[in-house]
């Protein structure tokens, strides 16, 4: 179940807020400032917040600022202000989307799931799995069942890379320009130790994949049928 956050000290919009979202089946945690807030959030697993701008101990701007930096979540701000100020400065702390009150609680419903669709499609494409391997962009970690491997930057990229373009031939320059960049001064043979230490690293541990030769040409990434 999808679970949403919602920070504001007017108990009135806490309950009609909670009513609505569970309503439509979200779960809700509710929060009267930032500081309940993140106790919250270091408990609960929370898939979006809903952020009043003007609260007691920590505003709006600061909260969205502190949870920006440590969950990657989308985030609305709920004020009472319409200038464009207050939109500038919402926005600079972190916010996804803003909205005025008063608000119908359909818009809000609307604006959630917009967001939510927007942040499941940026994780997808950053989550690849092939069978019981998973790469993620966003931790540079790469689990294969329970085991977490954590890889070099340059060979994570490449990995990820082979993964993302599997049965695709690429020469060792077409790698080079797409992991070190076209300026990277160094010679193709940086391409072949990389390759070489991810079939070290994953040749015992999975037949999910192979990074094999083609001779005369590159690598490419073969996967198990």
């Amino acid at each position: 179940m999808t679970k949403i956050l919602i920070v504001d000290d007017d108990k009135n919009i806490l309950e009609l807020v909670h009513l609505h979202l569970t309503e439509a089946g979200y779960q809700v945690f509710q929060a009267r400032d930032g500081i309940e807030a993140l106790d919250i959030l270091r408990l609960k697993r929370c898939d979006l917040a809903v952020v009043d701008v003007m609260m007691p101990y920590m505003d709006g701007f600061v909260l969205t600022r502190e949870i920006r930096q440590n969950y990657d979540i989308p985030i609305i701000l709920l004020t009472s202000k319409n200038q464009i100020e207050d939109k500038e400065q919402g926005y600079l702390s972190g916010t996804d989307d803003y909205l005025v009150k008063p608000f119908e609680a359909r818009e809000l419903l609307f604006r959630i799931k917009a967001l939510l669709r927007r942040y499941d499609k940026q994780q997808d494409e950053s989550i690849i799995s092939l069978g019981h391997t998973t790469v993620n962009k966003k931790s540079y970690e790469v689990h294969i069942n329970d085991l977490t491997i954590l890889l070099p930057l340059k060979e994570f990229e490449l990995l990820y890379f082979f993964i993302s373009n599997p049965k695709q031939t690429f020469t060792r320059d077409q790698l080079i320009q797409h992991i070190w960049g076209i300026d990277y001064e160094g010679d193709e043979r940086t391409v072949d130790v990389h390759v070489k230490r991810l079939r070290e690293r994953f040749s015992k541990l999975t037949d999910d994949f192979q990074i094999k030769t083609v001779r005369g040409v590159g690598y490419l990434l073969e996967v198990k049928k």
